[in-house]
């Protein structure tokens, strides 16, 4: 059976220009490493390709259980010249989060 990410963390979103930066936060410790393995910048990438042309980068945080997702040219220009409803990416934590993840073994 597969999980979402949602099932193993929590996330924040939040943007600077073009850029849209993604906190994911495990709920707990045994969890981060099956996500350091699984919540590639590529599987990212994947769920994000309707929305961002990227790159996208990933920074591990171990001793937060966390990872900050750096997903370039994520929000149609910026906050001051974008046409989206939500200009600040804020909902794109709930993309992050519907990431199906494969059954872990």
């Amino acid at each position: 059976m597969s999980v979402r990410v949602y099932d193993l963390a929590h996330a924040r979103a939040g943007d600077k220009g073009n850029t849209s930066n993604i906190s994911v936060i495990a709920y707990d410790g045994k969890d981060w490493d099956f996500l350091r393995r699984e919540l590639t910048c590529e599987r990212v990438m994947q769920a994000f390709r309707h929305v961002a042309k990227g790159p996208v980068r990933r920074y591990e945080l171990r001793n937060l259980n966390a990872f900050n997702f750096v997903i370039e040219n994520a929000l149609g220009g910026g906050v001051t010249i974008s046409l989206a409803q939500d200009i600040h990416g804020k909902s794109l934590s709930n993309v992050m989060l519907a990431i199906e993840l494969p059954e872990r073994g």
